[in-house]
């Protein structure tokens, strides 16, 4: 088997969908007995400050999904892990959330990620 360059797995990995690089970055971790998160260390010292100015914990809410259906179940996919049918059920049943008990931080992420996508979201 050739060698591949970083620029051929680079090329493939832009052809791929969401649901294949999840599928990928799992069998990686499988593999190799790594994880893909973030280190706990780096992340928990800005957590420390927002529990000091604000709520430790928000949930997202889905208001409506606006003109861009598609694209918003493809948001809502990529940020809850779930199928395509259950991610279109829950963009159907709007207002909904999309994530509880999350940090503020990833909340105003995954906001920017549906906005972006033409949903009306909002963090409670």
């Amino acid at each position: 088997m050739a060698k591949l360059t970083k620029e051929e797995i680079i090329a493939s990995l832009k052809e791929m969908t969401v649901v294949e690089l999840n599928d990928l970055v799992k069998a990686v971790e499988e593999e190799f007995g790594v994880t893909a998160a973030a280190p706990v260390a780096a992340a928990a010292a800005p957590v420390e400050e927002e529990t000091a100015k604000g709520p430790s914990e928000v949930s997202l809410i889905l208001k409506s999904c606006g003109a861009s259906k598609v694209g918003v179940i493809k948001a809502v996919q990529a940020i809850t892990g779930l199928g395509l049918m259950d991610a279109k059920k829950l963009v159907d049943s709007a207002p909904a959330p999309i994530k509880e008990h999350i940090s503020p931080v990833e909340a105003e992420e995954h906001k920017k990620a549906l906005v972006a996508a033409g949903a009306e979201v909002e963090i409670k």
